[in-house]
């Protein structure tokens, strides 16, 4: 007889990446399932990552003391107040674990970020989702009342993964002024160099005075290091310390340490493709809108097509004409698509399709 496995693990939902993207008519095809920036390398990037790929004899800096150096430097924090992993969701994984436990409870939206309920369960603690109001946005009211004295921490994905919505920043200040202050926030920020809402929250501006709050940021997107895995928090310097106690030793590789920093250098070349990535992005959504389709605000790199039973049609349809988007299919309302704004070539295609879609 085998080992026996862990029930919760045994009973883990499974996380799925966004498919490649197959052939359409004429060969052609895009690939708008994983939310990648299309954009190759930032200038040095490369260069960069080749030479400390030279290195790869060596185990690259486990404290990350140079990248630390250069986000503290960008973001004005102190560097202990920062945990670095292999993409946020790496360290929001650290972070569960570093404080959660069986009988603890974790509230976030639903649908969002579909690494969250595999992150809780991990630990043992309970999974708590809370629908999703009206325009797919996060219902703070009914998450605050979610909350019991067995939660330990909420999780707001903003701007909001898979449907868009970025959460508003005087309400974010709200609910954390009626959290107890023993109880984590956590604002995953995975997208908001992307965000062009002046009334969206700004998770830097929520840390001064609140301990329980995290902040989580990446460079899969905006700086296009998908491949790379590196992310991090901003924490209390206590938290942080947790996170990186909790962390997989020597996580982030060289040529990832690398690559972020030379990304940080391109700064005015990574701010000229997220500024073209946003006007494709407002673009594509409002055709869909004239289309007919009740698409939500979007503040992320991507746009949400709510389809309920109709999404495997939809996904279908995407993928006949060489589009491979993200269908998330649960079986009931809340069931969409998501398609990542790429090329606008692609997003062409997107159009071309959605023209022909029942709605």
């Amino acid at each position: 007889m085998p080992p026996r496995v862990r029930a919760t693990i045994a009973q883990l939902p499974v996380y799925r990446p966004g498919k490649p993207a197959p052939l359409g008519p004429g060969g052609v095809s895009y690939k708008l399932s994983s939310n990648e920036n299309p954009f190759p390398p930032l200038y040095g990037v490369m260069e960069a990552a080749a030479s400390a790929c030279a290195q790869m004899n060596r185990y690259p800096d486990m404290g990350n003391v140079a990248l630390t150096n250069a986000v503290a430097a960008k973001f004005a924090v102190p560097p202990d107040r920062l945990a670095f992993g292999t993409g946020s969701v790496a360290v929001l994984y650290h972070l569960l674990q570093a404080f959660c436990e069986s009988g603890d409870e974790v509230v976030y939206a639903w649908r969002s970020f579909e690494a969250y309920p595999i992150a809780v369960q991990l630990t043992g603690a309970a999974a708590v989702p809370v629908p999703l109001g009206p325009g797919a946005v996060h219902d703070l009211g009914a998450m605050h009342a979610a909350i019991t004295p067995a939660t330990k921490a909420v999780l707001i994905c903003t701007p909001n993964n898979p449907t868009g919505p970025a959460v508003r920043h005087a309400e974010l200040v709200d609910f954390l002024e009626a959290v107890p202050d023993h109880i984590l926030v956590v604002v995953d920020e995975a997208y908001v160099e992307f965000v062009n809402d002046p009334n969206a929250a700004r998770g830097a501006e929520l840390l001064a005075g609140r301990p329980n709050v995290v902040v989580l940021r990446t460079f899969s997107k905006a700086y296009g290091l998908a491949g790379f895995r590196v992310g991090f928090c901003v924490a209390d310097p206590a938290v942080a310390a947790a996170v990186r106690a909790a962390a997989l030793p020597f996580g982030v590789s060289l040529p990832a340490q690398a690559a972020a920093l030379a990304s940080l250098a391109a700064e005015d070349a990574l701010l000229e493709r997220v500024r073209t990535l946003i006007a494709e992005r407002d673009r594509l959504g409002a055709e869909l809108v004239r289309l007919g389709f009740d698409v939500p605000a979007a503040q992320g790199n991507f746009v949400w097509l709510p389809a309920g039973e109709a999404t495997p049609t939809y996904a279908e349809a995407f993928a006949s004409a060489g589009v491979m988007v993200r269908p998330y299919v649960a079986g009931d309302a809340s069931d969409g698509v998501r398609i990542t704004v790429g090329e606008a070539a692609g997003s062409a295609v997107v159009l071309e399709v959605a023209s022909t879609l029942p709605r």
